[in-house]
């Protein structure tokens, strides 16, 4: 089985796809649940399966602390791990590192910080970030990059860029292939065009499977991510997967797709799940609010979740005020389900050349307000 990405359809710039792997296929566009600890939080495998998910996302940084990439591997690697048999795409701990701030210390090596677990001083270099991604047995290796801040002067988004070029052609070299495994590129380049157009010709002069847009959902607003996208996914090679890394609200997505993005991840269905959050086509609803206290109706009647199906409103808000724990594991499995059918209809609508409208009566639909008074 080797790595392969089919386009099925097209609608504008958006694909419709399938990216076959050495644990199964991918639908795209795909929405990749964040399994950071080798677990979706509030989640188990199976369901997190029954939501829709084919991929979830696992982090080089967080497993290489604990329990450790070599244990893990003693153990039958990441997917006997967490007994998860389907494709698993591994962020490289870049964005982690970065998020460390004033622990770390980067140079052209790699970055040194303390681990936040212990304050164990650690290395991770572009070779040993692919290294443990090879040792969770990764079916998508990221690169090792640095995530450039926002805002940021030309002049730092350019350093940073390039460094994470330099670091690319590393990773390319570190890499082991085999069959149906892949390593993906990230463009960086700030909010700068011209700097997002030259690091995504040097991912393609050094050649990976699927091309990832990063440095995006650091604060920067809709208009300005997809700005960036126009300025960078033109540049970035048909033929392979496209990533928009940690961009996850619904419309985002929806914008994202419509340039041509194929694949997305983001922790805010799992957390907005443990905190009450829950999304419908509508709006955001809030179960802790005391209106729904005495509610007997579904949190959306069209969703096809464990809740939805069997579960009021009124009895969620009790498991939250309550602080049981089936109330994270309800509303997770909610949120993650509205997230999986928001991509099997961008798939639809793709594959029936009604993405543009598709695109409008979710933004209508979006735009109705609070679902509590409609």
């Amino acid at each position: 089985m080797r790595f392969r990405f089919d386009i099925l359809a097209r609608d504008g710039a958006a694909r419709a796809g399938q990216v076959a792997t050495a644990h199964g296929d991918i639908r795209t566009p795909a929405f990749m649940p964040v399994g950071t600890a080798a677990t979706v939080k509030a989640m188990t495998p199976e369901a997190v399966r029954e939501s829709g998910a084919d991929i979830i996302l696992g982090n080089t940084y967080h497993l290489m602390l604990r329990p450790g990439a070599e244990r893990i591997a003693r153990l039958g690697g990441l997917h006997d791990f967490m007994n998860w048999q389907r494709p698993i795409l591994t962020d490289s701990g870049g964005f982690q590192v970065y998020s460390l701030s004033g622990l770390r210390k980067m140079d052209e090596a790699g970055v040194t910080f303390k681990s936040h677990i212990d304050g164990a001083e650690m290395h991770l270099s572009p070779e040993r970030s692919i290294e443990v991604q090879y040792l969770l047995d990764a079916d998508i290796t990221m690169a090792f990059d640095e995530c450039t801040p926002f805002p940021a002067t030309e002049e730092a988004a350019s350093t940073s860029m390039r460094l994470s070029m330099r670091w690319a052609e590393r990773c390319r070299a570190a890499f082991v292939e085999r069959p149906g495994y892949a390593l993906f590129g990230i463009a960086q380049g700030g909010m700068y065009a011209e700097l997002r157009a030259e690091s995504a010709a040097a991912l393609k002069n050094i050649g990976f499977d699927g091309y990832a847009i990063g440095g995006l959902a650091v604060g920067e607003g809709q208009a300005l991510t997809f700005s960036t996208l126009d300025a960078t996914v033109p540049h970035l090679p048909d033929e392979g997967p496209r990533y928009l890394m940690g961009v996850g609200r619904p419309g985002d997505i929806v914008g994202a797709v419509r340039r041509g993005v194929d694949m997305f991840d983001c922790v805010m269905p799992t957390r907005s799940g443990r905190t009450g959050q829950l999304f419908t086509p509508q709006a955001t609803l809030n179960i802790r609010n005391a209106r729904h206290a005495d509610d007997p109706r579904p949190v959306d009647a069209a969703c096809r979740c464990p809740l939805c199906r069997n579960y009021s409103r009124g009895y969620l808000h009790h498991l939250f005020k309550a602080k049981e724990i089936l109330g994270s594991m309800l509303a997770t499995w909610h949120n993650l389900t509205h997230y999986q059918d928001l991509m099997a209809a961008l798939r639809q609508a793709i594959q029936d050349s009604q993405l543009d409208a598709f695109a409008a009566a979710h933004e209508a639909r979006a735009s109705m307000g609070d679902i509590e008074h409609l």
